[in-house]
């Protein structure tokens, strides 16, 4: 009856969909859970469309929580064009704080930072912790099984429910994954797991490396898209964007045989900043940071692409 009633309770709070539909919807594709708060995910676009991840949102299912209350919820915001990545971090940086704090290089590889000193919030995850990817009342990804607490850990040990911590001596508890490990999604997974309470096998669709190595953290190679390059992904379209980076003051200029309609400038927010029907852009109000410039073509097509002012 109790698992029962555990079954409902989750149910009820997740929405389980059929099974995703490949490079449809946005998945996480790199886990890291170091020590301190070096805490990091990363979610991949695997779709030919720029997304607006206003509807999207990570929740934290802290220690076999049925609810994500006592794990925190994340709301995400800004665009996300194809083949890219967004990397969230852990905000604390305050190194006399309760908590612990992240390593600034780890910071500084973010596209969005959790509230310093917000307690609780997803990045304070540890191994134990079921992470979901939700997409409005929809799951997205999960990573972990919402429900368990599996100790320590999840494990590649079929045999032990693949969890650590609740094993008797003696017993081989399989590889560590969730702990103090930075996994990176397998180039061949094109979707997410939207079933918050199968098995987690983490060996199945995720490589590991210990949790200081970031070095893979801002791209992901997927079979969805076989060129991280976003101009790649839109072969049937010619066009340069020059210069990019580009420094303050600078004019940004978009090149193409195929007449250009319009060009929309969002920055990391999703907050449309700059709507011009040229082909070029001053960049004399932008502040130095990472922008997306949609652009769209008399024939309706549309693409986009990452720009850096320095």
């Amino acid at each position: 009856m109790k698992k029962l009633l555990l079954l409902i309770t989750i149910c009820f709070s997740l929405s389980v969909q059929s099974q995703i539909i490949e490079c449809s919807e946005l998945f996480f594709s790199e886990y890291i859970e170091g020590y301190g708060q070096n805490k990091a995910l990363e979610i991949y676009n695997p779709t030919n469309a720029t997304i607006d991840l206003s509807t999207y949102q990570i929740e934290r299912y802290s220690n076999g929580n049925t609810t994500s209350l006592l794990g925190g919820i994340t709301t995400l915001s800004g665009m996300l064009a194809p083949g890219d990545v967004f990397v969230v971090t852990n905000g604390d940086t305050d190194q006399q704080g309760q908590f612990g704090y992240i390593d600034p290089a780890l910071y500084m590889l973010a596209d969005f930072t959790e509230p310093n000193g917000a307690y609780p919030t997803p990045l304070h995850m540890n191994g134990n912790d079921a992470m979901v990817l939700m997409n409005g009342s929809v799951i997205a990804d999960v990573i972990g099984r919402v429900g368990e607490d599996p100790g320590v850990c999840w494990t590649d040990n079929v045999p032990s429910g693949c969890v650590s911590g609740t094993d008797p001596p003696g017993f081989n508890p399989g590889t560590w994954y969730t702990t103090g490990q930075t996994l990176i999604r397998k180039t061949n997974v094109k979707y997410g797991d939207n079933d918050a309470l199968d098995m987690f096998n983490p060996s199945l669709e995720w490589d590991s490396l210990p949790p200081i190595d970031w070095s893979n953290l801002g791209s992901h190679n997927c079979d969805c898209n076989p060129s991280s390059d976003l101009k790649e992904l839109n072969k049937d379209i010619s066009y340069v964007l020059y210069p990019n980076p580009a420094k303050k003051k600078d004019i940004i200029s978009v090149s193409s045989k195929t007449l250009i309609k319009k060009i929309d400038v969002f920055n990391i927010l999703g907050e449309k900043i700059i709507t011009t029907t040229k082909n070029t852009i001053s960049n004399n109000t932008l502040s130095i940071g990472t922008y997306i410039i949609e652009i769209t073509f008399q024939d309706s097509r549309r693409v986009a692409n990452k720009v850096i002012i320095e």
